[in-house]
């Protein structure tokens, strides 16, 4: 659980009118910072919005110092003590941060309403590759080999599809990370998702009011049984981005930022 240490050690990044009456917290995803979300802060929809706008780190990731229990439940609760310290009314959550956001609402951490960019709901839904990472990670020797290797690879990976302008500033965020960090955490993650096979019915569940947004290239998948389970719920509308992939705010700031303002007013 949570320690004042634990608390302290997020990265926080805030925009906005220090005395709005309405916060979001905004969750960056697995390896990234709060610079994934400066151009949805800056876009003008949130940026012009009587709203404060707090962008924070997930402890442990781009090289910030982590909490010493990383499994997902953890992380939910010390985002929720952090929700509640800031008093943040609604939540974002990119990809790591959609699922830490998606467990503070079925842990009963948060009540509010969820943006959820790019979740994950099951295992298969997560690219094979990472997947791979995690078996070899868990190998003596070969696994620490592996994380160093990848965590040196994928930023110059991922540097194609990023936005050439953000391009630079996004790929020195990646190489921020400690690779024994992110074997660590990739392990108790995947142990997450095989302990609750799918999070759709966790996620419905919850009775939180849910926005599911999705890239329409994104790389993340999303079974059919998912999909219309989602789709079911009554509170869950699914939103797909059309010319985005898995970085949707990175990708297209405008339309998701439009989608989070009326959200964040209530």
């Amino acid at each position: 659980m949570s320690s004042p240490d634990e608390f302290r050690a997020w990265d926080v990044r805030e925009s906005g009118p220090t005395d709005a009456q309405r916060r979001v917290l905004l969750l960056p995803g697995g390896m990234c910072s709060t610079a994934f979300y400066d151009d949805l802060m800056a876009a003008p929809a949130l940026a012009s919005a009587p709203v404060r706008l707090v962008a924070a780190t997930v402890p442990g990731h781009a090289g910030t110092p982590p909490p010493r229990d990383l499994g997902m439940e953890n992380y939910a609760a010390l985002a929720g003590a952090f929700a509640a310290a800031r008093g943040c009314d609604v939540v974002v959550g990119h990809s790591l941060g959609a699922n830490i956001a998606l467990e503070m609402a079925a842990g009963g951490h948060f009540a509010g309403p969820l943006v959820l960019l790019s979740p994950t709901f099951s295992r298969p839904d997560e690219p094979q590759v990472l997947a791979v990472a995690d078996r070899l990670g868990r190998l003596p020797g070969i696994g620490a080999l592996t994380w160093s290797a990848l965590v040196k690879v994928m930023p110059r990976a991922m540097a194609s599809s990023l936005p050439p302008a953000r391009r630079a500033a996004l790929v020195a965020e990646f190489k921020k990370n400690d690779p024994a960090f992110c074997r660590r955490v990739v392990r108790h993650y995947f142990e997450y998702l095989d302990r609750h096979g799918s999070l759709v019915p966790r996620l419905r569940s919850s009775g939180v009011q849910t926005w599911v947004v999705r890239g329409d290239h994104d790389e993340i998948g999303l079974t059919a049984q998912e999909r219309a389970a989602l789709e079911a719920s009554p509170n869950v509308t699914m939103v797909a981005v059309p010319g985005a992939g898995h970085l949707v705010m990175v990708d297209q700031p405008a339309p998701v930022a439009e989608l989070v303002a009326p959200v964040a007013f209530g």
